[in-house]
């Protein structure tokens, strides 16, 4: 997708540069259709500026194999959830296989290997290197059934000596001529025994196989110097040295998983995705609150919280389009379903009114309509019957409550939408809304599904994307504005919804004003009210304001 050319007003201007700063600074200075190329470099010198001061980085240039440390650490914030559930579980899994291990116990003896005594230094040198040489065979002859057989036979019972070979180790101390047998069982006192006859069997066969014809005793020989002890602890399991390594073992796999995650994860969560794929500057981000979107309107915009807050600053970034222009005909759309477009186009249009401008909000979503719902107003007349000469339009536009806010519902859902909407009619019932009100807010269909809002970007000033948090990928968004691009319609800007609230005060769009109507003052004199606290005043609030609401502000019954 090409954005070489950003748009202003329907027109390209092939030197100028799309500012992008924070949210809530100057976003982008429209560009109307009568604008000089001066006047353009004087936005891109804005935006240059900008660029300097906040160090806004170009992310278009950016691929995901230049990863920074820092997008490390910003991978393992966002998927945190991620690595703890693979450290839980690995941590699980070695607590069972621990919990459920049976206890060993091991047993060692220790055989000295020696050769018979000389007269003469130079004899008892070369009888140590040879015994040096032949300890290393010794250990090998403790895998041997022969061996095995001679230890079943000292321990009696019946004991098999295929089960006796897999639990004896010879291990060569280096630089000596010192042989340890170690034994390994659940029974400690087996353990023992088990070295112990091993030790006793395997001085017997080296003695065999180091014997001398004509000699009493042979050149070489092995004696046990320590005897097997009946140890007191188990070798194993080992509860520390598991859990230890299981939870490096997990913390490992979930960072690698969060990162494949990333990876392979695009979804639009930052602004540095948007930045990715359009030059459309971000005009607002909406967070998450389930109570205020189920709120009336009227009443939670009212009222200064977060969600009010982000809905002001969104209206503060949307006065910087169309700057020169007298009225503004903004299209809100999303490019699929379920993105919260019509609340954000409802919420927005009453912020506007209570702003004090003439503001109407238009329901041409002509096939999941929303609006007239949503505001709790009349649907049976309204876009459709004015399209089809049915009504007047100013006898169906309806005032909701003491906003100001003028709305003009959908009406009855028609079976040829888009026909009406690139029809003569709704180009001229445009022109008359943009006579009487200062900004019009047109609620349209998703951009992917049909072409509804691509055709009324483009009879209006441009459209407004609604991008959903976690959810819209970079694809879905870039196919949207495409869409747009191909009626010649402009992107005025883009709109991340459903957020995630950050509790720390570095964004200013996201957390600012918990403190007005919670307590707000300095940190050292007022306690920061709980979230629990915080939901409990809004529900209050929000109560009280539904008992002195006006009549249009009412929902509709179910």
């Amino acid at each position: 997708m090409s954005h070489d050319r950003p748009r202003f007003a329907g027109r390209t201007c092939p030197t100028s540069a799309t500012l992008r700063v924070a949210p809530q600074d100057l976003i982008k200075s429209g560009v109307d259709d009568n604008s000089t190329c001066s006047g353009r470099r004087a936005v891109e010198e804005r935006s240059h500026v900008a660029r300097h001061r906040y160090g806004v980085r170009d992310h278009r240039a950016r691929e995901w194999g230049d990863v920074e440390l820092r997008d490390y650490w910003q991978t393992v914030r966002r998927r945190w959830k991620t690595i703890v559930a693979c450290l839980v579980l690995a941590l699980a899994v070695a607590g069972v296989v621990t919990w459920q291990a049976t206890p060993q116990y091991a047993s060692t003896a220790q055989l000295f290997v020696s050769t018979s005594q000389s007269d003469t230094s130079s004899d008892a040198y070369t009888g140590g290197l040879f015994a040096s040489q032949r300890v290393t065979s010794y250990a090998d002859l403790v895998e041997t059934r022969d061996l095995a057989e001679r230890a079943a036979d000292s321990l009696g019972g019946g004991t098999d000596p295929e089960d006796l070979i897999g639990k004896v180790t010879a291990t060569v101390v280096p630089e000596t001529v010192i042989l340890e047998l170690t034994a390994t069982d659940p029974d400690p006192l087996r353990a023992r025994d088990i070295a112990q006859a091993y030790a006793e069997g395997l001085s017997d066969l080296v003695e065999d196989v180091e014997a001398v014809e004509g000699r009493a005793e042979g050149f070489i020989s092995a004696s046990i110097v320590d005897d097997a002890q009946v140890p007191e602890t188990p070798v194993s399991p080992q509860p520390v040295r598991n859990l230890g390594l299981a939870a490096a073992l997990g913390l490992l796999i979930g960072v690698a998983l969060a990162v494949a995650r990333e990876l392979l994860d695009t979804s639009v969560k930052s602004p540095d995705d948007v930045a990715a794929v359009t030059e459309a500057p971000i005009l607002g981000s909406i967070q998450a609150d389930g109570d205020a979107a189920e709120a009336v309107p009227a009443d939670v915009l009212d009222n200064v919280t977060p969600w009010a807050e982000t809905f002001r600053v969104l209206r503060t970034n949307m006065q910087y389009i169309q700057v020169d222009s007298e009225t503004k005909t903004v299209v809100v759309s999303s490019a699929l379903p379920g993105e919260g477009k019509s609340t954000v186009a409802a919420n927005l249009a009453v912020t506007l009114a209570l702003a004090g401008q003439r503001v109407c909000l238009v329901d041409c979503d002509l096939r999941r309509p929303q609006v007239a719902k949503r505001l709790g107003l009349d649907d049976a007349v309204g876009t459709t019957r004015v399209l089809v000469g049915q009504v007047d339009l100013s006898d169906a536009v309806q005032s909701y409550g003491s906003t100001g806010l003028q709305v003009l519902t959908s009406g009855p859902i028609p079976p040829n939408p888009s026909e009406l909407l690139q029809s003569q009619a709704m180009a001229e019932m445009l022109k008359d809304l943009q006579s009487r009100f200062e900004v019009v807010i047109v609620d349209a269909p998703p951009l992917l599904p049909v072409t509804d809002a691509a055709l009324l970007a483009a009879q209006a000033d441009g459209a407004v994307v609604v991008v959903r948090h976690g959810k819209t990928t970079r694809d879905q968004l870039d196919h949207a504005l495409e869409r747009l691009e191909a009626v010649e319609a402009a992107p005025l800007g883009v709109v991340l919804n459903l957020t995630p609230s950050r509790r720390s005060g570095k964004a200013y769009g996201y957390g600012y004003g918990y403190g007005y109507g919670y307590g707000y003052g300095p940190e050292s004199d007022v306690k920061k009210p709980s979230r629990r606290q915080q939901k409990k005043e809004r529900k209050k609030a929000v109560a009280d304001a539904a008992r002195t609401r006006p009549e249009g502000g009412r929902r509709a019954q179910r």
